[in-house]
C-alpha cells in the first residue's frame, strides 16, 4: 500500500503525470491506415521470422524497405540481442494465431468419473 505522505493529487493544467493523448495506436491499427492488408501484414511476419540473423540485418539497411520491414527486423534482432522471446511470440501469434487454451476449472486435473445429480424438492409439498 501506498504511503499516504507521498501521495500528490493532479494539479489542474500542466501535470507531468497526465497522458492526454491517451494510450498510443496498434501497430496494425496504424499499417491499417497506411494501406497495408492484413494478409500482407502476416506474410511479411512469417518470412521475416524465417530470415538468418545476417538477412534481417540487410534489410533493416536496406534504404527501400518498408517500415513494417524494418519494424519487425528490429524487433526481431533487439529480441534476439535480450535473450527474450516475447517479440517472436507476439510476432507468431499475430501471423498464426495462439493454439486453443482450455482450462480446468473444476478437478484440478482428474477425471470425472461419475455425476451424481440431487434433486430436491424446494416446496416440501410431496
Amino acid at each position: 500500500m501506498p504511503n499516504p505522505e507521498n501521495l500528490k493529487p493532479f494539479q489542474k493544467g500542466d501535470d507531468p503525470r497526465r497522458n492526454l493523448d491517451g494510450a498510443p495506436r496498434k501497430f496494425i491499427t496504424e499499417l491499417k491506415d497506411s494501406g497495408y492488408k492484413s494478409a500482407e501484414v502476416n506474410d511479411c511476419i512469417l518470412v521475416m521470422l524465417s530470415m538468418t540473423i545476417e538477412e534481417l540485418a540487410d534489410v533493416y539497411k536496406n534504404p527501400k524497405a518498408t517500415i513494417l520491414e524494418k519494424t519487425v527486423a528490429n524487433a526481431l534482432k533487439r529480441s534476439l540481442e535480450k535473450g527474450s522471446l516475447y517479440s517472436i511470440e507476439t510476432l507468431l501469434s499475430r501471423a498464426v494465431g495462439k493454439p486453443k487454451e482450455s482450462v480446468d476449472h473444476t478437478t484440478a486435473g482428474e477425471r470425472i468419473g461419475e455425476i451424481q445429480v440431487n434433486i430436491v424438492n424446494a416446496d416440501k409439498r410431496n
